[in-house]
């Protein structure tokens, strides 16, 4: 496995794993956590840290001849990520990422982006192809197999480049109110309808003067 340490410029350009699935959920949101340092649970959120933990906690065990690694530390210099791996099952040689969730499959990528990364994380560090890996739903109990082909790599490695690019910006985006917004455990600090809907100056102080 190659943990070697790179460039001091390489080093410091690594951003959170994590960020992609929150970029991909929303930019603002990502930007908030990453940029701001902004953060507020929910149940929801709660929910999720504890099977994170439980999927973290342990030593690494055997079973039926499958190897399994608990809270790897990952890192990519070609994405530019670093990060923790729940689960890693080692089948033989090749590493099979396995990623725990709350709740149930969603309609969005972000759980697989997420996933992929880890899989090119694990690439790069072990030298070996990782073409499939898992997502774990604390709903259904069961788990989702997901397949590394190239659009998904490619979709990885897009937003990779762009939340990297808005991370170094230093930038917040601007807020875009939709449905979920509704569920955002940062709905509080974003605030998204009265930002999206400034109150209109011109008319406060054509009601000033006319007063």
């Amino acid at each position: 496995m190659n943990l070697a340490p790179g460039t001091e410029a390489q080093e410091d350009a690594l951003i959170p794993l994590s960020a992609l699935q929150h970029f991909l959920f929303c930019p603002r949101q990502c930007a908030l956590i990453h940029v701001e340092q902004l953060w507020a649970e929910d149940g929801a959120t709660a929910e999720g840290r504890a099977l994170h933990e439980r999927a973290d906690a342990g030593q690494p065990e055997r079973r039926q001849g499958v190897k399994i690694l608990r809270a790897l530390i990952l890192r990519s210099f070609a994405l530019g990520v670093t990060g923790k791996a729940d689960v890693v099952e080692m089948h033989g040689v090749t590493p099979y990422p396995v990623e725990y969730k709350r709740g149930r499959p969603k309609a969005h990528r972000a759980d697989e982006v997420q996933l992929c990364a880890q899989a090119i994380c694990l690439e790069e560090m072990f030298g070996q192809p990782v073409p499939q890996g898992a997502l774990f739903y604390g709903a259904t109990r069961r788990r989702t197999e997901v397949a590394f082909d190239e659009p998904l790599r490619t979709l990885t490695r897009e937003i990779a480049a762009q939340t990297r690019d808005m991370l170094a910006s230093g930038r917040t985006p601007p807020p875009d109110y939709k449905p979920a917004c509704e569920k955002c455990s940062l709905r509080e600090l974003c605030a998204p309808e009265p930002l999206q809907k400034p109150p209109h100056i011109a008319a406060w102080l054509a009601r000033q003067i006319g007063s």
